[in-house]
């Protein structure tokens, strides 16, 4: 049996599904593969998924696509590459509380935005205010990555970056709570997250022990799809006590649309390419990559 260990970019929820059924229906065991799933509850957030990867840590990281861009571009560039997409669409938004003071993005000029420190985060959302007539003067504040969430619910700070088939998902919140600004709705062409990702230099060496991972991931969030009664089955035994309140059924039914089918995993070219643009557009990234640079179908089955 060939050992991989994934690092999940959060704690067990719907978007990782696949590998939770893929793992408990044997999947993976079919292809050779034992995997050992980790999340940064272990560490509370001291390293990301991604720089697990590149400390030998973890053999494959989730992340948003702008990781991938992170890691290639810094000071010392880290070879990581995205071999697969979790969702079709992004599925995220900027959420703050109702109370009147924020209607639309422009309303967050000198709120308070609890950030999670990713390389482009606090500038993307300043565009949005802009994109929206606002000056893009945000307080920003870093606190703990997983408890974050909180702060918004407890009226500690004002607005933060969610996933929509998730935190928004949670029994009592709704549009009379909060509210939710996507980022296509403001000019911003945000890409894939998360993707799965993977040094390039161990995806040479052992190109088909990740494909075999792939093919068995697929069968995973497939199986999700046509059999939603034991997927939500697997799901409430995985997801942590601290997350109870979350829906899980009407999680699940945000969620399965955007797993896609035999297209599971593929990633679309003039996607990132938009995304790169726009990052170099605002000066976000002067460094000039394509598409090809980021991320491959080359793993998936066709």
């Amino acid at each position: 049996m060939q050992q991989i260990t994934l690092a999940l970019d959060w704690t067990p929820n719907t978007n990782h599904l696949g590998f939770f059924i893929a793992k408990e229906k044997e999947f993976y065991k079919e292809k050779g593969i034992d995997l050992n799933i980790i999340d940064p509850s272990k560490d509370n957030y001291q390293e990301t998924p991604a720089k697990k990867v590149e400390l030998g840590k973890a053999d494959l990281a989730l992340c948003p696509l702008e990781s991938i861009i992170s890691y290639q571009t810094k000071s010392k560039p880290f070879d990581l590459i995205a071999i697969a997409a979790l969702l079709q669409e992004d599925l995220s938004a900027i959420v703050t509380r109702n109370d009147g003071s924020i209607a639309t993005p422009k309303d967050l000029d000198g709120k308070i935005y609890a950030s999670y420190k990713a390389r482009y985060e606090d500038e993307i959302v300043k565009c949005m205010i802009k994109n929206d007539g606002g000056e893009g003067n945000l307080d920003l504040t870093y606190p703990e990555k997983l408890g974050i969430w909180d702060t918004i619910l407890n009226g500690a700070y004002d607005a933060t970056w969610i996933f929509m088939n998730w935190e928004a998902q949670q029994e009592g919140i709704s549009n009379k709570n909060l509210n939710y600004f996507k980022m296509k709705d403001y000019g911003i062409p945000y890409s894939y997250s998360p993707v799965i990702a993977v040094s390039q230099k161990k995806l040479l060496e052992q190109g088909d022990t990740y494909r075999n991972f792939l093919s068995a991931t697929k069968k995973g969030y497939i199986y999700a799809k046509e059999n939603q009664t034991e997927a939500l089955a697997i799901l409430t035994k995985v997801v942590p006590k601290k997350d109870h309140l979350i829906n899980l059924e009407k999680s699940l039914e945000a969620t399965i649309p955007y797993f896609g089918t035999q297209d599971w995993g593929h990633m679309d070219s003039q996607n990132v390419t938009d995304f790169l643009n726009w990052l170099a557009e605002h000066q976000l990234e002067k460094q000039e990559l394509k598409p090809d640079q980021l991320f491959t179908n080359n793993y998936l089955e066709k």
